[in-house]
């Protein structure tokens, strides 16, 4: 008994962590750990196994081949073919949609919806129709994907893995198929006929220009010969306590610096493109003995030049910049790019901007080198919004990466070879290909998914090996009480659910595989349609911006706010349990 006390008060402890938020979820996955194996739940020998464990090789391994698919060029192909759906919001929903949701089953989740989250920006900046109504269905529909196959989403990987090591025999690639492709199918028919239409439409945020309005913010000022500011650089210039501006480039002689203003010694006459408020303006003003050159507003072309460019970009889940400000993380003199403005749930934040600290699903309004400024933003895990173009992007390429990833999972799912190997192999071969180099490749691999996968094995493992696991499942038993044997599905797929609103579905999963192994040990019954449920319950956080890296991800760029999402989520979620739950029992009986 006092085995299970340790469990559980581990795990409550860890719930409440991962809901607060306050700590990064990996961070207290390793706590947890820590705590199971200092009070001997877990062997000190066994305590790291998990990092070796088959789910996390795989769960890496496709993490490497969605970027090599990304960078074979799928995105530029699939843009061209979504420009001629014009402005039908009905034909938008369900071809984009359905787009992802195809490809969400064969590639990780986020990679989907990073492949089209700017495809759909355009075609709703192209058609006028507010982003809003396009982006919480993209989201949707790379959760949906991932039901269908046991590599579309990590829970599917972790409960493959788990009957593995409970029956002697994990589930094989196409298993979860007929559950989840009648699930997705009927999510995406939903979404498209109602689910868009419970949407807020929130107009006019489709571009930066259309979000942000810099111009209010950006003059140019002209720096007069008694300025103290002669002869110093903007790299490191101190302003005097209470003036917050940010001073983006120089223009001198009619020639424009941007990319390395910083470094530059400024001089009399030169004009400083600076971005503040009126207040602070007036004070740098005075203090710089400067003056306002023509008009208040400039145009936003001042900002460009042929080696600069401006970005508009959202702030993922895992970003080093989360709970930092840009004076935190030195943005100018450190990767030579400027923070012209923040949007935070469709509205743009007027704070000073150096202060803010930034949040996952920020868009941002950056101006930086045109020629790393991607490659600045892949450091800092942001995501490309803006319009952009594609460099390595052919046919060719898509076939080749295409065709590898196709021989893996013929591979896999005829035996030949295991899962985690297939796809290792596939991940090695797009290395020697030349889809992905050998940085991206370690780029591309969610580190802290893979800590939290990692770090949580052991604790479920000891959760099952304390008796905790089977604590639980007498105690849903007993919920159930005299009900029929589906309720017990029900409730299992309910609690699922919920739970992966509020942590990571791959967490979820990882708690709720013994709790359904038991659960059916106890019964009598057959754990395949118990472990199917958990699956299927784990990948559909619907109701909150947190449960998913995707709901996330849309939230800043589609304006929503923390209570729109149960708005399509809720009628989505008792939709798939009406669904999803006689599907379960009919290709998974129960066996009692």
């Amino acid at each position: 008994m006092t085995d299970q006390i340790i469990v559980f008060a581990t795990l409550v402890t860890a719930l409440i962590l991962f809901i607060w938020g306050k700590w990064r979820y990996d961070i207290v996955a390793l706590l947890a750990l820590i705590i199971v194996t200092i009070s001997g739940l877990v062997t000190v020998e066994n305590a790291f196994s998990g990092f070796g464990h088959p789910a996390v090789i795989t769960v890496a391994a496709i993490l490497v081949i969605s970027k090599s698919i990304f960078n074979s060029g799928l995105a530029e192909i699939a843009s061209k073919w979504f420009e001629k759906l014009g402005k039908n919001v009905f034909l938008q929903v369900v071809v984009l949609t359905g787009f992802v949701t195809l490809i969400s089953g064969f590639m990780n989740n986020i990679g989907a919806l990073a492949l089209m989250l700017p495809v759909a920006l355009q075609i709703a900046r192209k058609s006028g129709n507010p982003p809003s109504i396009l982006l919480m269905p993209l989201a949707f529909g790379s959760l949906l994907g991932g039901l269908m196959t046991m590599i579309g989403t990590p829970p599917n990987i972790i409960v493959a893995m788990f009957r593995a090591e409970g029956v002697g025999e994990p589930f094989r690639m196409f298993d979860f198929t007929p559950v989840g492709a009648g699930v997705a199918i009927t999510g995406v028919v939903f979404i498209a006929l109602i689910g868009w239409r419970l949407l807020p439409h929130r107009t006019g945020k489709t571009s930066p220009e259309d979000l942000f309005h810099i111009e209010d913010y950006i003059t140019e000022v002209k720096i007069e010969p008694e300025s103290p500011l002669i002869n110093n650089q903007i790299r490191g210039m101190k302003f005097p306590t209470g003036v917050d501006v940010n001073i983006i480039g120089i223009i001198r002689q009619g020639r424009k610096l941007v990319a390395r203003a910083g470094f530059e010694k400024l001089r009399k006459g030169d004009k400083l493109i600076v971005e503040a408020d009126s207040d602070n303006l007036k004070e740098f003003i005075n203090w710089g003995k400067l003056k306002l050159a023509g008009s208040k507003k400039i145009d936003r072309e001042k900002l460009g030049t042929d080696e600069v460019t401006i970005m508009e970009a959202v702030v993922m889940e895992g970003s080093t910049m989360i709970k930092s400000t840009a004076i935190d993380l030195n943005l100018r003199n450190r990767f030579g790019i400027n923070l012209l403005a923040i949007s935070r749930k469709g509205e743009r934040i007027v704070e000073r901007l150096g202060r803010i600290k930034f949040s996952p699903g920020d868009v941002l309004l950056l101006s930086g080198p045109i020629d790393i400024i991607h490659q600045i933003l892949k450091e800092l895990r942001c995501l490309p919004l803006a319009e952009r173009k594609l460099k390595i992007g052919t046919e060719r390429r898509v076939v080749k990466a295409a065709s590898i990833f196709g021989a893996a999972i013929l591979s896999a799912t005829f035996g030949l070879l295991s899962v985690q190997l297939a796809f290792v192999i596939a991940a090695v071969v797009m290395v020697l290909t030349n889809l992905i180099s050998v940085r991206e490749l370690y780029e591309s691999i969610d580190w802290p998914i893979i800590i939290l996968l990692g770090a949580m094995i052991p604790v479920g493992q000891a959760l099952e090996t304390s008796g905790g696991a089977e604590t639980i499942a007498s105690q849903l038993l007993m919920l159930s009480g005299q009900m029929p044997a589906v309720a017990t599905i029900v409730i299992l797929l309910v609690v699922t659910m919920f739970l992966s609103d509020i942590i990571n579905n791959a967490a979820a999963a990882v708690l709720m595989s013994p709790i359904a192994f038991n659960l059916a040990n106890a019964m009598g019954a057959s754990p395949d349609p118990f472990l199917i449920c958990v699956a299927l319950g784990a990948s559909c956080a619907f109701l909150t911006p947190i449960g998913h890296q995707s709901n996330t991800l849309v939230m800043g760029p589609g304006g929503y706010h923390f209570g729109d999402y149960w708005k399509m989520g809720l009628p989505l979620e008792i939709l798939i349990i009406l669904v999803g739950t006689p599907l379960i029992i009919w290709f998974w009986p129960l066996g009692i």
